[in-house]
């Protein structure tokens, strides 16, 4: 349905499409929900915004749901799963069309799932793709400036995600019994003996933004927050607040405690992912899940598809990270990590998107790989119909600017397979490869819509195989 009405929108001139885009996104979202049945009053739903941590945050949440005994479906930057098939998210997007967002609903319905877990974009938002889906609770991770350019300023982004949070109060109440199934609830006598489920938003309080979002209504509002940073922030008494300590980090995770009760042992690299992690236990809390269940279950976690992921070679050993980060305070983020790890030489593999996707960054990207890592490699990313060389420049200039010195210690390679393998090929006993930018995306989007399959870890297991070889 969705490749239809692309083919439909082609034909409607420019002009008159960008006027009745509004109605267009509107009409559609309501379609694709009567076609498939208004799924999202079935089962309980959540939805999760945030500049970043929303993938993580989503896959530990699952997790944790699934440990306490519940069945549950999501869709996700990284995966979608409908309760019974888990796949990599082929479609390059956060949010995808509204009739395939509905016919998973559908499918997780089907499949007898108690939750639905939606990663929810601002530009999703904004094309009224999150209009008829039937939240019950809602999850900010936290805000800082992106897709700036497609919002036109930081505060427009920020109302952005805003929108969701006041479509909290349009959502319609659900009713469950004692193991979470939606039940219909027709009398007020049986409501008495039936399970209203609260609309309830989650805040990351160590976020400057926190406030605004959890400033929403609904019936109950819930903050995860440092104990060290709690003097910055203005909890009231009508909020939950779940304080936690940050222990001990070393190459194999981070320990954290909760409310100086449970310590939990994230085998997850990177301080960044104790929130994303207090997400999730805020969330189990909220459905009266015990902290051991919660930490349970946080504690299988072993890795997050795209996020940190480690490939190792055993000859020469080294390691290869392949890791999501396209922007810089991401990248920042992902160099803490690495920088805690024991090493040789650091090379750096990364590009940046095309498609006027922020391109202030593109320096800014290059200046940290020039700043932080021996050896620089920058390459094509997802040009879409912009000059890929010219991309690759402009990153490069941000290298350059900080004492990199082009062919010697910084190389610009358009194939993104051939800048893996010469990476790979450069790597030495205890260097780290670090490949950033694309996680395990599906494809290399280029112009005219066009998707060219792809999946960096792929590419690295397959050229260290040949490269293995050859020795």
């Amino acid at each position: 349905m969705d490749k239809f009405l692309h083919i439909i929108k082609r034909y409607i001139p420019i002009k008159l499409f960008k006027t009745l885009q509004p109605a267009y996104h509107f009409l559609l979202s309501a379609l694709a929900t009567a076609w498939y049945g208004w799924p999202s009053n079935k089962l309980i739903v959540i939805g999760i915004t945030g500049t970043t941590g929303k993938t993580t945050s989503l896959y530990l949440i699952a997790k944790t749901l699934v440990n306490a005994g519940y069945k549950v479906g999501y869709t996700s930057t990284a995966m979608f799963s409908d309760g019974r098939t888990k796949w990599l998210n082929d479609k390059k997007m956060t949010m995808p069309g509204r009739f395939f967002t509905q016919k998973m609903i559908a499918r997780m319905v089907k499949n007898k799932c108690h939750y639905a877990i939606i990663e929810t974009t601002s530009q999703g938002i904004e094309q009224f793709r999150h209009c008829f889906i039937n939240y019950d609770i809602l999850i900010f991770t936290g805000l800082y400036p992106e897709h700036i350019e497609a919002h036109n300023g930081f505060e427009n982004y920020k109302q952005a995600k805003g929108k969701l949070f006041a479509y909290l109060k349009q959502c319609k109440t659900k009713y469950t019994d004692d193991k979470k199934n939606i039940v219909k609830v027709e009398s007020g006598f049986k409501k008495i003996n039936a399970n209203r489920v609260k609309k309830i938003i989650i805040a990351n309080g160590n976020d400057t933004h926190a406030d605004f979002f959890l400033s929403f209504r609904s019936e109950e509002k819930w903050e995860y927050i440092n104990k060290n940073k709690i003097e910055t922030n203005k909890a009231t008494s009508k909020i939950e607040s779940i304080k936690y300590n940050e222990v001990a980090r070393d190459k194999n995770g981070v320990e954290f405690i909760v409310e100086n009760k449970v310590k939990i042992n994230l085998n997850l690299l990177g301080n960044y992912n104790i929130a994303n992690a207090m997400a999730a236990v805020c969330l189990g809390l909220s459905q009266n899940i015990t902290l051991e269940k919660i930490k349970c279950g946080l504690e299988k976690v072993k890795t997050i598809p795209g996020r940190m992921e480690l490939i190792k070679n055993k000859k020469p050993a080294f390691t290869v990270i392949v890791d999501y980060a396209f922007e810089p305070k991401a990248m920042a983020s992902l160099y803490e990590i690495v920088e805690i790890l024991p090493r040789q030489k650091i090379i750096h593999v990364l590009g940046s998107a095309g498609g006027g996707r922020d391109v202030a960054r593109r320096s800014e990207l290059g200046k940290i790989a020039g700043v932080k890592a021996d050896l620089v490699i920058i390459t094509n990313e997802d040009p879409y119909n912009e000059d890929p060389q010219i991309i690759i420049n402009q990153v490069s200039l941000g290298a350059e600017s900080v004492g990199k010195i082009l062919n010697k210690n910084l190389f610009k390679i358009l194939d993104r397979r051939e800048a893996i393998k010469k990476a790979l090929f450069l790597a030495l006993e205890n260097d780290i490869v670090l490949i950033t930018g694309k996680g395990c995306e599906q494809a290399i989007c280029g112009p005219a819509g066009k998707n060219i399959p792809w999946d960096d870890r792929k590419i690295v297991i397959e050229e260290l195989k040949q490269i293995n070889e050859s020795k």
